[in-house]
C-alpha cells in the first residue's frame, strides 16, 4: 500500500502483489496462514525468498 498510495509506484505494487498471489497460490505459507491441516509452514525467510524469485521470474 506504501508503494501505491505514497510513493505513486502503482505498477511495482501490483508486481508485488502479483507475486505474493502466485506464492500462495502455490501453496506456499508460513506458519500463521496454513489453511489446512498436513501442511507445511515455511520460514518467513523461506517466504521472502519465495517471493523475491517470483519477482526475478516476472522480469
Amino acid at each position: 500500500m506504501a508503494l501505491r498510495y505514497s510513493f505513486d509506484m502503482g505498477e511495482e505494487a501490483t508486481r508485488i502483489e502479483n507475486a505474493v498471489e502466485s506464492v500462495l497460490a502455490d501453496g506456499v505459507r508460513t506458519a500463521d496462514l496454513l489453511q489446512a491441516d498436513g501442511e507445511q509452514p515455511v520460514t518467513t525467510s523461506e517466504m521472502g525468498d519465495a517471493i523475491v524469485a517470483r519477482l526475478t521470474a516476472s522480469l
